[in-house]
């Protein structure tokens, strides 16, 4: 019993670190923003065409940067966000969707 119980405690105390490592770093994320900014703004308020960022979970920034990169229409401004997405690893993307929620 105390077996089972000290693995279910490293198990989860593993997946708290998986989870924790795949947060983005917001500074990073602040200096890769810059590409967005004449699009979607300073302050990811959004502009024209271009859908306001700021606030958004960071979840969801990395799963529509993500199907961008893959190719994937994601809405009408696909045509102008998969070339940009394209050349995104996937620390950028996290490091995007960590500041993202920060603004």
């Amino acid at each position: 019993m105390m077996k089972s119980v000290l693995t279910g405690l490293a198990l989860g105390a593993a997946m708290i670190v998986a989870g924790a490592a795949q947060a983005g770093d917001v500074a990073a994320g602040k200096t890769k923003y810059n590409a967005c900014i004449s699009c979607h703004g300073a302050q990811g308020q959004g502009q024209a065409i271009f859908p306001k960022l700021a606030g958004t979970p960071a979840e969801k920034t990395t799963e529509l940067l993500k199907k961008y990169r893959a190719g994937e229409t994601v809405g009408p401004n696909t045509p102008l966000m998969a070339p940009q997405a394209a050349t995104l690893s996937d620390e950028d993307i996290a490091n995007l969707a960590a500041y993202i929620e920060t603004l």
